[in-house]
């Protein structure tokens, strides 16, 4: 991949990204999560829902904050994401240490869903690294851990990237 273009007098003029960052991860994120949801139905759950079931798995029992911050999201879409799978029966919520908290715990058939699912997630990641190859899997891990730090950093003025 060439990083720089060349002008008609031949001096090199560094390349610059063409189109929007954004749009381009969200393509990406929409198809892979489609890759995953499709292997995953066959268990029943989607992608975000393999997720909140696998966090409580294992960090369980936990309290809903505590569940919302280890996932990154807001309470009010832990909230609305649990509904489904207490509904289900894969997740409890039970009260807690005093009578204004709760515990969010995987049921005896949430493990089982979760041990079957975890098995849909393994050949669904295996047929990635298939389609894209295991170097590129392993350089794009690379490169988001990398710009997930820089931004971070970015968002907490620690450093100036």
């Amino acid at each position: 991949m060439s990083t720089a273009n060349q002008t008609r007098s031949g001096a090199e003029v560094p390349a610059r990204p063409q189109g929007c960052t954004n749009l381009k991860l969200r393509q990406l994120g929409r198809r892979v999560t489609s890759h995953y949801d499709a292997e995953l139905a066959k268990t029943g759950l989607k992608v975000t829902q393999y997720s909140l079931l696998s966090h409580v798995v294992k960090l369980g029992p936990l309290r809903p904050v505590d569940l919302a911050a280890a996932m990154r999201m807001s309470a009010s879409t832990l909230s609305r994401n649990l509904q489904p799978l207490v509904a289900q029966g894969l997740l409890d919520i039970l009260p807690g240490s005093d009578a204004r908290s709760r515990l969010v715990v995987a049921t005896d058939s949430g493990q089982l869903k979760r041990a079957e699912a975890q098995r849909r997630w393994r050949a669904a990641q295996e047929r990635l690294n298939q389609i894209l190859g295991v170097e590129r899997v392993l350089a794009l891990h690379t490169l988001i851990d990398e710009a997930l730090e820089l931004l971070a950093l970015d968002e907490t003025g620690e450093d100036d990237v």
